[in-house]
């Protein structure tokens, strides 16, 4: 694995297409390393080392730094097949992906300050809304709060946090910054059910200071432009609003957390007799149906992503811009195909029978991780469906993020 990133960044240029086969290649190896992952509650050492290796977090990163400038269909598959080795595993790979993408948006000298010497650095975040308070002072910010679920912040290099500002005319400016993992207070939270070994800690910060260059506004990362490092990073990939998108790249370690369910279901099935009557289970009508209907359900859940990324990369590859219902709807079609995922995960635990109960079955932690991950704000079908459902009927979505 290290040898294939080796040549790939000794070519000159990450590849989308070859990171996907890398990711692929990986599964055996995180699946190895699941139960150290998982009791660790972060991926161990050597995980991070390959990753790093590979470049799975450099995927939408600027090719002036080696970045990919992958394509997004590509994306989807990186973390599919990550989230079929190791789900937490994959959670963290979002973020670094993910927050990649944004820092690109940045201004200049923050993009250098933060890939210039290290390019291959993992980038966590939170983007929760009104939690963080910001303070306009001489040459930046100070900032200050308390933020749960920063997944993958015990590994990372660089974090990104929102915070709110109150401007002299009493408005709220909703402001997004990045640190140094050196500057924040990790807060171990994360002993949870599921994706335990996603680092998904608590981080404090306390009255810290941030350059004025370090931060941009939410309207800044809309995309479609608007953002200092757009203007720097012309590919198309910087003109494609982040918000939009996020759900999908969650929903594709999601989805590839239930093909591996679904893979180990099928794998345990053709082999496993009923405990009383000694019968083959694959000999049963309703084993055979459900197993259908869990395939299909991962199957459609596949498709509908990766219409929305497919659409995407056409738009936008084509210079055209999202409109207000485009953005809800990607939001709301990734969140369907998570919850199509999460019903294939459901099906395998109904049929599979005592066996999935039992730690050393792989299908539990399976099962496990989908619960933990089917309550992402991504993939709250409600909330995702309501901005849709208002726009389809005429009315304001009412997710500042989505608005123009």
């Amino acid at each position: 694995m290290p040898g294939l990133a080796h040549q790939l960044t000794d070519s000159g240029r990450l590849s989308g297409a070859d990171l996907a086969a890398a990711a692929e290649e990986m599964i055996p190896y995180l699946r190895t390393m699941s139960a150290q992952t998982n009791e660790l509650r972060h991926p161990p050492e050597d995980s991070c080392v390959r990753l790093k290796a590979a470049g799975f977090s450099r995927f939408f990163q600027p090719a002036r730094f080696g970045g990919a400038e992958g394509k997004l269909s590509d994306g989807v598959n990186t973390l599919r097949h990550l989230g079929r080795g190791c789900g937490s595993t994959a959670w963290i790979v979002v973020q670094n992906m993910m927050h990649n993408l944004m820092i690109a948006h940045w201004p200049e000298r923050a993009q250098e300050e933060v890939w210039g010497s290290t390019p291959d650095i993992m980038a966590s975040g939170i983007l929760i809304p009104h939690v963080g308070k910001a303070t306009k002072v001489d040459g930046g910010y100070t900032l200050t709060g308390r933020w749960p679920f920063v997944s993958g912040v015990d590994v990372s290099d660089w974090v990104l946090f929102t915070g709110d500002v109150v401007l002299e005319d009493g408005t709220v400016e909703d402001r997004h910054f990045i640190l140094p993992r050196s500057k924040i207070e990790i807060v171990d939270t994360w002993h949870v059910i599921g994706l335990r070994g996603s680092a998904s800690n608590d981080v404090v910060l306390k009255d810290i200071f941030i350059p004025d260059y370090m931060s941009i506004t939410m309207d800044e990362l809309k995309g479609h432009g608007r953002s200092p490092g757009s203007k720097v990073n012309t590919s198309y990939l910087y003109q494609i609003p982040p918000y939009a998108i996020f759900g999908c790249y969650i929903g594709s370690a999601q989805l590839g957390i239930a093909e591996a369910a679904v893979e180990h279901y099928l794998t345990q099935a053709r082999k496993r007799a009923a405990t009383m009557s000694s019968t083959a289970i694959s000999s049963y009508t309703t084993q055979q149906v459900k197993i259908a209907e869990a395939q299909t359900a991962v199957r459609a859940a596949r498709e509908l992503i990766h219409g929305v990324v497919r659409e995407v990369d056409a738009l936008f590859e084509a210079g055209g811009e999202t409109t207000l219902e485009d953005r809800t709807r990607y939001r709301a079609m990734a969140t369907y195909a998570g919850k199509l995922a999460a019903s294939a995960v459901n099906i395998v635990l109904e049929a599979g029978g005592g066996t999935v109960i039992y730690d050393r079955n792989p299908l539990a932690l399976c099962i496990s991780d989908m619960m933990v991950a089917n309550r992402h704000t991504t993939q709250n079908w409600d909330v995702n469906a309501s901005p849709y459902g208002r726009v389809l009927l005429g009315l304001p979505s009412g997710v500042p993020a989505f608005e123009d």
